[in-house]
């Protein structure tokens, strides 16, 4: 398994652990998730990093529990979908993200969407400069998405799909 750290920051030598700079609510029990990690996403869900760092953005995928016929009403023939308004789409075409790929050993699973943490500094085994980022999702079987405005899709969390969305709070008319 390959883990990945996206950043806008190509000079990273040592990741230190570092508490979030928003905090989340976090079910009981987990609030120790706004602290001091290092985060990494597995390679199967690192399409939900290819984005500009603030870029809002809402990432589908179907489940076990995703009947049929709503994986093929949202998702057709592809693995995931990833929504992106569209005044970010002239970012995604021009700016450049760094990976970062991290030693799985130093992390413990979360269990939740890929997502991985270390509580101590890591060092990163590799980087590559990522340009062209709206040319990446297909390559990985998932459909960018342009749209509008996000807020649209709000029913998205209530269907059976997992519904992942990150900085929505950037995102135009999103209440």
């Amino acid at each position: 398994m390959r883990l990945f750290h996206f950043s806008d920051d190509p000079d990273i030598a040592i990741f230190e652990p570092r508490p979030v700079r928003i905090p989340s609510i976090r079910p009981a029990g987990r609030e120790w998730l706004n602290g001091p990690l290092v985060w990494a996403i597995d390679g199967e869900h690192d399409f939900m990093y290819l984005f500009p760092r603030d870029c809002p953005r809402i990432l589908v995928w179907a489940t076990p529990e995703t009947p049929e016929t709503e994986r093929r009403q949202w998702l057709g023939d592809w693995r995931a979908a990833a929504y992106v308004e569209r005044h970010w789409l002239e970012r995604l075409e021009a700016e450049t993200i760094h990976r970062y790929e991290m030693p799985a050993e130093d992390f413990e699973d979360l269990a939740d969407a890929g997502m991985w943490v270390s509580r101590r500094r890591v060092i990163p085994m590799e980087r590559i400069a990522m340009v062209r980022l709206d040319r990446e999702f297909a390559l990985r079987c998932v459909e960018l998405r342009v749209v509008d405005s996000l807020r649209p899709l709000k029913s998205l969390w209530n269907t059976r799909l997992h519904v992942s969305s990150i900085r929505l709070r950037n995102a135009t008319d999103w209440d």
